[in-house]
C-alpha cells in the first residue's frame, strides 16, 4: 500500500448508468467509495428497481448528501427528506426519489458495491 494516494471521482474505476442517473465507484486502499448523481424526477423503484423487478432497495447505505434533496420512504411508511450536509444511514427496504428541479448528489461510504445491480455498468 502506498503512503499517499489521491483519487478523483471524475476518473472512477467503474460507472453504473441508469435512467436519469449514475453511480461512480472508486477503489482506494481496500475501500470502495461511491458517488451517486441523480437528475430531477429520478426514483429508485422506477429507474433502478424496475430493471430487476424490485419495488424496494435491499441494500444498506451510509453516506452524505452533497447537493440537492431526496425523500426516502421506508417500507413501513416512514419518510425522511435528505438535504446537503446530512449524513445518513438507511437500512434495506426503502425507496428514494429526487425532490425539486436540482440534481441530487451523494457520497456513499458503504453499500455501493451491491447497489444498482439491475443497471448497466460502463
Amino acid at each position: 500500500m502506498s503512503d499517499l494516494v489521491i483519487r478523483r471521482f471524475d476518473q472512477p474505476d467503474e460507472t453504473t448508468s441508469m435512467s436519469r442517473g449514475r453511480l461512480d465507484l472508486l477503489r482506494v486502499s481496500g475501500l470502495t467509495l461511491g458517488r451517486a448523481v441523480y437528475e430531477p424526477g429520478w426514483k429508485w423503484s422506477v429507474d433502478v428497481g424496475a430493471a430487476s423487478g424490485e419495488a424496494w432497495c435491499a441494500v444498506s447505505h451510509i453516506g452524505m448528501v452533497l447537493r440537492g434533496r431526496n425523500i426516502v420512504t421506508m417500507q413501513d411508511g416512514r419518510t425522511v427528506t435528505l438535504q446537503p450536509g446530512d449524513v445518513f444511514v438507511i437500512g434495506p427496504g426503502h425507496d428514494s426519489e429526487v425532490l425539486g428541479e436540482e440534481p441530487y448528489e451523494s457520497l456513499h461510504l458503504a453499500g455501493e458495491e451491491h447497489y444498482a445491480k439491475g443497471a448497466r455498468a460502463v
